[in-house]
């Protein structure tokens, strides 16, 4: 498989982003961050650049990239098209928990709750969405299987948390707490990837092995 280097900043650019976001925002709800304006700047600020360079990029390999929006109307039956539109809604409650973070810290903590809980959710279903994209491709076998959907989940949380890390850490506001938490994601990650590779090694014996007693 070459897939396209559009592809590949795509997935790894805006995974990234929505990871920072589910981070920060996660933090935040339970006061591990404080309402600090410098972070929610620098962070929120990060994780919108990766969505948005990944989701230009993303039209990069179409044919007719002026014609993209019309994908967005095949919701019914398309993933990309689902995750065009939960990318797009994704920005609202996450822009305005942004905002309340810098400009109103003393938003009401149910308000605060409500809008986090929306984010939490949408930009988790944005990165299965972006998953099921590949996953669904049922000729392509390494990509047809239910290791696709948790690698680009555990993927976009361990860099999410690195991302988010190198911001604390240049900040002076890191805390070995979460040095450890990222670690901990980047090892669930590789242990998700081991397993994915285990399965498409086996895979591609087995068809192997089927060939050779078909020519036999």
């Amino acid at each position: 498989m070459h897939p396209a280097k559009s592809v590949i900043l795509f997935t790894t650019a805006s995974g990234a982003g929505y990871g920072l976001l589910f981070l920060l925002i996660t933090g935040h709800m339970f006061g591990v961050f404080p309402s600090d304006s410098t972070l929610g700047y620098s962070g929120f600020g990060t994780a919108f650049l990766m969505i948005i360079i990944g989701l230009l990029s993303s039209t990069f390999h179409l044919g007719r990239p002026e014609r993209a929006w019309r994908a967005l109307t095949q919701w019914r039956s398309s993933w990309l098209s689902r995750e065009g539109i939960l990318a797009i809604v994704t920005f609202i409650p996450t822009g305005i928990y942004g905002l309340c973070w810098i400009f109103a810290p003393n938003t009401s903590i149910s308000l605060l709750l409500i809008i986090g809980l929306a984010s939490l959710l949408l930009c988790a279903a944005t990165v299965y969405c972006t998953s099921m994209i590949y996953a669904c491709l049922k000729p392509v076998a390494a990509w047809h299987n239910r290791f696709v959907p948790a690698c680009y989940l555990a993927l976009s949380l361990s860099t999410g948390a690195l991302l988010l890390n190198g911001i604390l850490h240049l900040q002076s506001k890191n805390a070995l707490l979460f040095d450890m938490m990222t670690i901990a994601l980047i090892l669930v990650s590789v242990i998700i990837k081991f397993y994915y590779w285990n399965h498409i090694c086996l895979l591609y014996t087995s068809d192997a092995a089927d060939e050779e007693d078909s020519v036999d």
